[in-house]
């Protein structure tokens, strides 16, 4: 009981002295941006300064200006995000379960996921027009084939000792299914969940950048044509705090499914 407790507070103290170092070099980056731009050091026009990001961000939200373009990126993004998540899964288990459907449709599967997404997105949009429905495709087959890989290497990792002894103890496909095979899987899938909210928003934001009338994309684009790096960057820093914040949420989803596992000393 002492050691439990002993190792909870290690490791409390080992996160809250990560969280200090990580506030630290964040307060000296933007410390140091800001003392090099107004020294002429690095030029603002180019970099701009955090100060001027800081007006100009708070500027948009209380102006309201920002709102609609955050809501058509949450918008392409997690709905992208969850259908590519679904299919990656349901197709996934399909396909380890019926090796001879692995076996036709693996080359097709090969080809798709090695074309440049960049060079899909003019075609979704001439298909599907430049409103929610081209961004969602573009997400989608950005995260759709590293779900579908790894729900699939996650199920056929299985060991196949574990599934044998499952089955002499009298265990039903669903109990097999609920303790050994999703457990498995789940691993794999959580590991590159955190990979795919990044894709998921590049998706978005490609779309935006090609074809939109609003969102974070569309508000880099405009910044671009106008010449204004503190507009581009001011979109970029908002989009990085969605992004921090969905990846939280993931990493907290990963802790609850994931409680069984073993966690390193």
């Amino acid at each position: 009981m002492k050691s439990s407790r002993a190792m909870r507070a290690r490791r409390g103290s080992e996160r809250l002295r990560l969280a200090v170092g990580r506030v630290v070099l964040l307060a000296v980056i933007v410390a140091g941006w800001e003392m090099g731009a107004r020294a002429r050091v690095i030029d603002p026009y180019f970099v701009s300064r955090p100060s001027k990001l800081a007006h100009t961000v708070g500027g948009w939200f209380a102006g309201g200006f920002i709102y609609p373009h955050i809501w058509a990126t949450v918008q392409e993004a997690v709905v992208g995000l969850a259908v590519g998540i679904v299919g990656g899964v349901l197709v996934g288990m399909l396909f380890a379960f019926f090796p001879f459907l692995s076996g036709l449709f693996h080359p097709l599967m090969v080809v798709f996921n090695a074309t440049p997404r960049i060079a899909l997105a003019p075609l979704f949009i001439v298909w599907l027009g430049i409103g929610l429905a081209s961004k969602v495709a573009m997400v989608v087959s950005l995260v759709f084939f590293i779900i579908f890989f790894s729900t699939h290497a996650g199920l056929r990792d299985v060991d196949v000792n574990l599934i044998n002894h499952v089955r002499v103890m009298g265990g039903t496909r669903r109990d097999l299914m609920r303790h050994v095979l999703l457990p498995s899987a789940l691993t794999w899938i959580f590991a590159s969940l955190r990979a795919c909210v990044g894709f998921a928003v590049i998706g978005a934001i490609i779309g935006e950048y090609l074809g939109a009338d609003r969102g974070i994309g569309w508000i880099v684009q405009y910044g671009e044509s106008m010449f204004d790096s503190n507009m581009v960057i001011a979109g970029l820093l908002v989009l990085m705090v969605f992004v921090a914040t969905l990846d939280g949420s993931l990493g907290w989803l990963e802790r609850r499914f994931s409680h069984w596992k073993q966690k390193p000393l």
